[in-house]
């Protein structure tokens, strides 16, 4: 833990902690939907979130899928966006400094298209200061045919005991909603010393143009993210919770303060807000001035008064 997180309220309703990090807030933003958090600083003061997650970073620069990489959906959007990247050295050099001098929790996501280069970024983020390391486990194994690590537990296993094997920092895992078992995922993760999961990336999805009687994506198959897929990832997020004694970070489709209520209720310690900054770039906000309302009307000092409760 780093001695940025000092500025937490005085009141304290919305304080809570993860793995021993003290949060301000539960309120984080998700990875690859704020860069690295300077552009949404001249929306709002990003030193009122409780945290935030950096776009994905890969042991090397990494210039992402060729085509179109955002399509609107009815009710959130598609991306394939393919970890574009500039690399965990670029970003230690350039953006660590300037986040680490944020009161805000640092979440550094890490991926990789094998263990050799998970380990590799791994342990160039090891030299570092950072508070929480997420590991995304839904990138594609180059030497499996493309098939993502974390579809399978036993295959995530390899990638989630040797990262923790070497890992100086908390770690937490993110889980991909396309897993065989979700439940037996996270479990796994759990046994294999991870100090949280934090849930869910994208389900996998499709688009046709119907004009060019075509997939949108060159890869035909892009992430679906957005308001829906909120009560599918609410309902992971549930089972997770109730099936681990390490904490849950809850993501996907929260756009309101009823939705980060919800999915703490059903046991997030922690949520992260993605599609929703797309819509309304300082929507972060709105959801903890909420959260804070919700709990004054509910007479309630303190959120950990309402995680889990149902």
């Amino acid at each position: 833990m780093t001695d940025r997180q000092k500025n937490i309220p005085m009141d304290g309703r919305l304080q809570t902690e993860f793995a021993g990090i003290p949060f301000k807030n539960p309120v984080v933003l998700a990875s690859g939907t704020c860069g690295f958090g300077r552009e949404l600083n001249e929306y709002f003061d990003i030193e009122r979130l409780g945290g935030l997650c950096s776009k994905g970073l890969l042991e090397h620069p990494h210039g992402g899928n060729e085509g179109i990489r955002i399509w609107e959906t009815a009710s959130g959007i598609m991306n394939s966006v393919g970890l574009e990247n500039p690399g965990v050295d670029a970003f230690v050099e350039k953006e660590l400094d300037w986040i680490n001098s944020k009161d805000v929790v640092n979440i550094v996501n890490l991926g990789g298209h094998s263990l050799e280069g998970y380990l590799a970024g791994m342990e160039k983020l090891n030299q570092v200061d950072l508070d929480i390391l997420e590991l995304n486990i839904s990138c594609p194994n180059v030497k499996s045919g493309g098939m993502n690590f974390g579809t399978e537990t036993e295959v995530a296993r390899s990638i989630v005991r040797e990262i923790r094997r070497i890992c100086r920092h908390k770690l937490v895992v993110k889980l991909s909603p396309n897993a065989q078992d979700i439940v037996s995922l996270a479990k796994m993760c759990e046994e294999e010393g991870a100090d949280g999961v934090s849930l869910v990336n994208t389900f996998l999805a499709m688009a046709i143009d119907i004009k060019k009687k075509a997939p949108v994506f060159a890869n035909t198959y892009a992430g679906l993210s957005g308001p829906a897929i909120k009560p599918i990832a609410l309902r992971m997020v549930h089972q997770v919770s109730k099936a681990l004694s390490i904490p849950v970070m809850g993501i996907g489709g929260i756009t309101t303060w009823q939705d980060a209520v919800e999915f703490i209720m059903a046991g997030a310690k922690i949520v992260q807000i993605g599609t929703a900054t797309f819509m309304k770039p300082d929507i972060s906000m709105d959801i903890i001035d909420g959260l804070d309302g919700y709990l004054r009307e509910n007479g309630c000092r303190n959120i950990e008064e309402i995680r889990g409760i149902v």
